[in-house]
């Protein structure tokens, strides 16, 4: 098997992994396929700032020992199996970075052998890359599930990204699905990762030359749908892992079926607006201080999929609006829907000066349509009349959403949460 069929296996088969990308966009260069993940497995990324990055995403083999029932590469599974080299990969990634088809790479694997030869596979190639290309790149590896401390302590010292997928969101769904998988090890492989961070930047503030431990942080992924766990669940697990470890993010990928697949798995996907919505509530976790039992309310513990959380959670609770923009606190302001993080401390800082006006909102950009209704500025005051109309979610709901991952390229960072 040559190169470029390992690549169009392995490639396919990463696409699964959200840990690292938010699409798979399709690249602007006409008539090429570079920049599919069904091509030649360049993804895209977004960074916190918003910038769009590509990288390679692929997996150093598609043979693994586990049996994971949820995984099209599980042992059991007779999807077509490929393995590349460690030199196959650094010369794809450098021959890719150097035609500036990419500015990184992601790279996963499934298991052989066992997991340490595998992970040090993995350190073998970001280690390659750094020592003897001098590749400048972004580089993001997944670890491997029981490898030692030591070899992901050796991969963080030339990855930018480590991440450990928790793969499910309880330790039943885990023993379930994933029996060889055992949440408490992935959750102490996550706390050695974030302990090195944690020394490599305290080692660096003062004032000692240490070398930097995975600058980019770590992340993980969930898969939902795959069992009958509850959004709740799933946020309170993402909760727990934002507090305890201080991921960067936690990515939601809705279960997908599976050739051969176990009678304990769902016969089709959960609705994609359900991760849609998810990635939304992640957001209100991690920058409009909700917690998880505020945006999940429903009786049956999952999320709205008719209305957005933010917007939910403001219709479930009418006795806390309008709220007085000239007037409100910081953490009041964030519960406004369709105001967000960066337009809330423009409004901040513009009240100082004089009261906000609706003008003044809509030259921020706030969602006026959306937001309306639930605040007071000093030319508006919508009453509770406006509030206690029963069709209000109705009447607010989004017109257009469109069903794409709550990234840093989305609404949310623009301010229209």
């Amino acid at each position: 098997m040559d190169v470029r069929q390992k690549l169009e296996i392995l490639a396919d088969a990463a696409k699964y992994d959200a840990s690292c990308s938010s699409s798979g966009s399709k690249s602007t260069r006409q008539g090429s396929k570079i920049g599919t993940t069904e091509g030649t497995g360049i993804c895209h990324s977004y960074t916190p700032d918003g910038r769009c990055i590509s990288l390679l995403k692929v997996l150093l083999t598609n043979y693994c020992l586990y049996d994971c029932q949820y995984c099209v590469n599980r042992i059991s599974s007779d999807t077509p199996r490929a393995r590349f080299t460690v030199e196959e990969v650094v010369n794809l990634t450098m021959d890719f970075y150097r035609r500036n088809y990419i500015e990184g790479l992601f790279l996963s694997s499934g298991i052989i052998q066992n997991s340490d030869y595998t992970m040090e596979q993995l350190t073998s190639v970001a280690k390659t890359l750094r020592t003897e290309h001098q590749y400048g790149g972004y580089i993001h590896l997944k670890t491997i599930p029981n490898a030692s401390q030591g070899l992901i302590d050796e991969a963080g010292k030339w990855a930018d990204r480590l991440s450990v997928n928790i793969e499910l969101p309880t330790e039943a769904d885990l023993y379930q699905l994933a029996p060889e998988k055992k949440a408490p090890q992935i959750v102490e492989a996550m706390s050695g990762i974030r302990e090195k961070i944690e020394e490599s930047k305290q080692e660096i503030q003062s004032g000692f030359k240490a070398p930097k431990f995975a600058p980019a942080g770590q992340s993980t992924q969930m898969i939902v749908g795959a069992t009958a766990t509850p959004d709740l669940e799933v946020l309170k697990t993402a909760s727990s892992l934002y507090r305890e470890q201080r991921l960067r993010r936690v990515y939601y990928t809705a279960y997908s079926p599976i050739p051969h697949a176990d009678a304990r798995l769902p016969g089709q996907s959960p609705p994609l607006i359900r991760e849609h919505r998810l990635y939304q509530a992640d957001w209100l976790l991690r920058f409009y201080g909700f917690d998880a039992s505020e945006i999940v309310g429903d009786a049956n513990q999952n999320l709205d999929l008719e209305h957005d959380p933010k917007l939910a959670w403001a219709i479930a609770n009418r006795h806390f609006f309008p709220v007085d923009v000239n007037r409100a606190s910081r953490e009041e302001l964030l519960r406004i829907p369709g105001i967000g993080v960066r337009n809330v401390d423009r409004i901040l800082g513009l009240r100082r000066h004089h009261a906000v006006t609706i003008a003044d909102l809509k030259k921020l950009r706030v969602a006026w349509k959306r937001t309306k209704v639930f605040v007071i500025t000093s030319d508006h005051n919508p009453g509770l009349a406006d509030l206690d109309k029963l069709d209000l979610g109705k009447r607010l709901k989004p017109k257009d959403e469109q069903l794409m991952l709550f990234d840093a390229s989305s609404s949310a960072v623009s301010g229209q949460v």
